[in-house]
Protein backbone atom coordinates (compact mmCIF):
# COMPACT_ATOMS: atom_id res chain seq x y z
CA UNK A 1 0.00 0.00 0.00
CA UNK A 2 1.18 3.39 -0.87
CA UNK A 3 2.30 5.93 1.45
CA UNK A 4 -0.88 8.49 -0.28
CA UNK A 5 -3.64 5.04 0.24
CA UNK A 6 -2.35 5.07 4.21
CA UNK A 7 -2.71 8.69 4.98
CA UNK A 8 -6.27 8.81 3.18
CA UNK A 9 -7.01 5.65 5.53
CA UNK A 10 -5.71 7.64 8.14
CA UNK A 11 -7.53 11.20 7.77
CA UNK A 12 -11.07 9.15 7.44
CA UNK A 13 -10.55 7.41 10.70
CA UNK A 14 -9.51 10.72 12.15
CA UNK A 15 -12.72 12.31 10.49
CA UNK A 16 -14.57 9.28 11.93
CA UNK A 17 -13.32 10.28 15.62
CA UNK A 18 -14.24 13.60 15.44
CA UNK A 19 -17.81 13.16 14.10
CA UNK A 20 -18.23 10.44 16.75
CA UNK A 21 -17.00 12.83 19.69
CA UNK A 22 -19.51 15.50 18.45
CA UNK A 23 -22.55 13.12 18.10
CA UNK A 24 -21.62 11.92 21.79
CA UNK A 25 -21.36 15.42 23.01
CA UNK A 26 -24.73 15.87 21.53
CA UNK A 27 -26.13 12.79 23.09
CA UNK A 28 -26.51 14.57 26.64
CA UNK A 29 -29.27 17.22 25.34
CA UNK A 30 -29.38 20.61 25.73
CA UNK A 31 -27.63 21.89 28.85
CA UNK A 32 -29.80 22.80 31.90
CA UNK A 33 -29.02 25.98 33.30
CA UNK A 34 -30.49 28.51 35.99
CA UNK A 35 -29.26 31.99 35.62
CA UNK A 36 -30.68 34.56 37.71
CA UNK A 37 -33.71 36.78 36.57
CA UNK A 38 -33.75 40.49 36.20
CA UNK A 39 -36.71 43.09 36.21
CA UNK A 40 -36.47 46.50 35.27
CA UNK A 41 -39.54 49.56 34.94
CA UNK A 42 -40.16 49.18 31.33
CA UNK A 43 -43.20 52.35 31.83
CA UNK A 44 -44.15 54.29 34.98
CA UNK A 45 -47.43 56.56 34.40
CA UNK A 46 -49.03 58.75 36.64
CA UNK A 47 -53.21 58.02 37.18
CA UNK A 48 -55.06 61.07 37.84
CA UNK A 49 -55.50 59.99 41.37
CA UNK A 50 -51.87 59.85 42.14
CA UNK A 51 -51.09 56.22 41.56
CA UNK A 52 -48.63 54.80 39.41
CA UNK A 53 -49.56 52.20 37.07
CA UNK A 54 -45.67 50.65 36.79
CA UNK A 55 -44.83 47.87 33.78
CA UNK A 56 -42.29 46.02 35.34
CA UNK A 57 -40.63 43.50 32.76
CA UNK A 58 -39.36 39.92 34.16
CA UNK A 59 -36.54 38.73 32.32
CA UNK A 60 -35.78 35.16 32.04
CA UNK A 61 -31.92 34.68 31.41
CA UNK A 62 -32.01 31.24 31.85
CA UNK A 63 -32.09 28.12 29.12
CA UNK A 64 -35.09 26.39 30.49
CA UNK A 65 -38.59 27.80 31.54
CA UNK A 66 -39.34 29.68 34.97
CA UNK A 67 -42.82 30.00 36.55
CA UNK A 68 -42.57 33.51 38.34
CA UNK A 69 -44.30 33.20 41.45
CA UNK A 70 -43.35 36.70 43.72
CA UNK A 71 -41.74 39.31 43.01
CA UNK A 72 -41.00 42.02 46.36
CA UNK A 73 -38.98 44.85 45.26
CA UNK A 74 -38.04 48.44 46.78
CA UNK A 75 -38.41 50.99 44.38
CA UNK A 76 -35.83 54.02 45.20
CA UNK A 77 -35.10 57.22 43.74
CA UNK A 78 -31.82 59.05 45.04
CA UNK A 79 -31.23 55.97 47.70
CA UNK A 80 -34.48 56.72 49.13
CA UNK A 81 -37.52 54.14 49.11
CA UNK A 82 -40.79 55.59 47.57
CA UNK A 83 -43.24 52.10 47.06
CA UNK A 84 -42.99 48.27 47.07
CA UNK A 85 -43.57 46.31 44.06
CA UNK A 86 -45.03 43.58 45.62
CA UNK A 87 -47.00 40.99 43.66
CA UNK A 88 -47.58 37.44 42.62
CA UNK A 89 -47.77 36.85 39.17
CA UNK A 90 -48.05 33.20 38.49
CA UNK A 91 -46.32 33.72 35.43
CA UNK A 92 -43.89 30.94 33.28
CA UNK A 93 -41.49 32.95 31.34
CA UNK A 94 -39.40 30.63 28.01
CA UNK A 95 -36.24 30.32 28.04
CA UNK A 96 -33.77 33.64 27.51
CA UNK A 97 -37.11 35.30 27.38
CA UNK A 98 -39.06 37.92 29.32
CA UNK A 99 -42.65 39.39 29.89
CA UNK A 100 -44.15 42.56 31.33
CA UNK A 101 -46.61 42.49 34.49
CA UNK A 102 -49.06 45.51 35.13
CA UNK A 103 -49.14 46.53 39.15
CA UNK A 104 -51.16 49.70 40.72
CA UNK A 105 -48.45 51.67 43.03
CA UNK A 106 -49.26 53.85 45.94
CA UNK A 107 -45.80 55.79 46.26
CA UNK A 108 -45.12 58.54 48.96
CA UNK A 109 -45.33 62.09 48.99
CA UNK A 110 -41.47 62.05 47.68
CA UNK A 111 -41.97 59.63 45.30
CA UNK A 112 -44.83 61.85 44.06
CA UNK A 113 -42.82 65.11 44.08
CA UNK A 114 -39.65 63.53 42.00
CA UNK A 115 -42.05 62.09 39.64
CA UNK A 116 -43.87 65.28 38.93
CA UNK A 117 -40.51 67.51 39.26
CA UNK A 118 -39.25 65.07 36.77
CA UNK A 119 -41.91 65.00 34.23
CA UNK A 120 -42.31 69.21 34.88
CA UNK A 121 -38.89 69.77 34.15
CA UNK A 122 -38.94 66.98 30.89
CA UNK A 123 -35.60 65.21 32.69
CA UNK A 124 -34.89 61.36 33.54
CA UNK A 125 -34.92 60.41 37.07
CA UNK A 126 -32.51 57.44 38.43
CA UNK A 127 -34.22 54.83 40.07
CA UNK A 128 -32.83 51.77 41.74
CA UNK A 129 -35.14 48.35 42.52
CA UNK A 130 -33.81 46.10 45.46
CA UNK A 131 -35.70 42.77 46.72
CA UNK A 132 -36.12 39.52 45.71
CA UNK A 133 -38.11 37.34 43.30
CA UNK A 134 -39.11 33.84 43.46
CA UNK A 135 -39.25 31.66 40.95
CA UNK A 136 -39.12 27.58 40.14
CA UNK A 137 -37.25 26.18 37.50
CA UNK A 138 -39.02 23.78 35.75
CA UNK A 139 -39.30 20.63 37.80
CA UNK A 140 -37.73 21.84 40.45
CA UNK A 141 -38.16 23.94 43.91
CA UNK A 142 -39.05 27.37 44.51
CA UNK A 143 -35.80 29.56 44.91
CA UNK A 144 -35.30 33.18 45.92
CA UNK A 145 -33.27 35.54 43.65
CA UNK A 146 -31.69 38.74 45.36
CA UNK A 147 -32.31 41.68 42.85
CA UNK A 148 -30.33 44.61 42.67
CA UNK A 149 -31.01 47.15 39.34
CA UNK A 150 -29.99 50.77 38.44
CA UNK A 151 -31.72 52.55 35.67
CA UNK A 152 -33.10 55.28 34.70
CA UNK A 153 -36.84 56.82 32.98
CA UNK A 154 -37.49 59.82 31.18
CA UNK A 155 -40.61 61.12 30.21
CA UNK A 156 -42.38 60.29 27.03
CA UNK A 157 -42.50 63.08 24.48
CA UNK A 158 -46.48 63.16 23.24
CA UNK A 159 -47.36 61.03 26.19
CA UNK A 160 -48.02 63.47 29.39
CA UNK A 161 -47.51 62.09 32.62
CA UNK A 162 -45.56 58.68 31.29
CA UNK A 163 -41.80 57.81 31.76
CA UNK A 164 -39.74 54.76 29.98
Amino acid sequence: MSIRAHWVRGSHAAVALVCLAMLAACASGPVRRVSEPSARIQQLTVQADGSWSVDLRIENFSSIPMRFESVDLALEFDGGPVAMLQLQPGLTIGPESADVVDLTVSPDLAGKLVIADALAAGRSVTYSLEGSIGARPEESRLRNFDIERRSALSPTPGLPGVLR
